[in-house]
């Protein structure tokens, strides 16, 4: 079967934890407060890794975005309220060794991205703002803690809400050798050399192993 990109929205009462299985993931803290493999997150981090993890929630609680690659559902816990927002079967994957790429995407309002690729399928999660996004002769409006998914080759184009600014955080599976590089490709050579309205922040850009299938 072809491995799997999923997210999940995990929200942990004060004092919570859940153990996850293996899997390559990275989780984005939401609000509140979690530790994670010893590493205390606060709201707007993110962790990474792809063994086995026990989060641990502070005493305000907590809600986590988890994205994850080729996992089957985290088993149910006590506290601990989950969900799936959105999970694709990855038909394809780009050749060779691979790795987990998690950002955030932050536009000014009215920014866009002009026509463009990626060299590698992933999820978006809106966390502020809103956006439309234009791709297979669809337009798709989203507001906050909407997900969805682009394959990579299809060309897309995002417009974020006129009135103020939006932000959006994803996980992109990508080549290995793009390890620092940009994967965007615009379609029209002509916007190469415009202005680019959307600002970046790396979480995670990490080896990882490729998924059976």
């Amino acid at each position: 079967m072809p491995p799997v990109l999923a997210l999940y929205e995990d929200v942990l009462s004060n004092g919570a934890t859940f153990a996850l299985r293996p899997a390559a993931r990275m989780i984005f803290l939401v609000h509140g407060a979690v530790t994670i493999a010893d590493r205390a997150l606060r709201d707007g981090e993110a962790w990474h890794g792809e063994g086995a993890a026990t989060l641990e929630a502070g005493s305000a609680g907590a809600t986590c975005w988890r994205f994850e690659l080729a996992a089957s559902p985290a088993p149910t816990a006590a506290r601990v309220r989950s969900h799936e927002k959105l999970s694709v079967s990855l038909e394809t994957l780009p050749a060779g060794e691979l790795i987990l790429r998690g950002d955030s995407v932050a536009f000014p309002p009215g920014g866009c991205a002009y026509p463009h690729t990626h060299q590698g399928p992933g999820i978006r999660c809106l966390l502020d703002g809103g956006i439309r996004i234009d791709t297979g002769g669809r337009s798709t409006s989203y507001g906050p803690g909407s997900a969805w998914y682009e394959s990579g080759p299809e060309p897309v184009f995002a417009q974020a809400a006129a009135d103020r600014p939006s932000r959006f955080i994803r996980v992109m599976i990508l080549p290995r050798a793009l390890i620092g590089k940009s994967s965007l490709q615009f379609v029209d050579a002509a916007d190469v050399a415009k202005p680019r309205a959307q600002q970046y922040r790396i979480f995670a850009d990490a080896p990882i192993t490729r998924p059976k299938g």
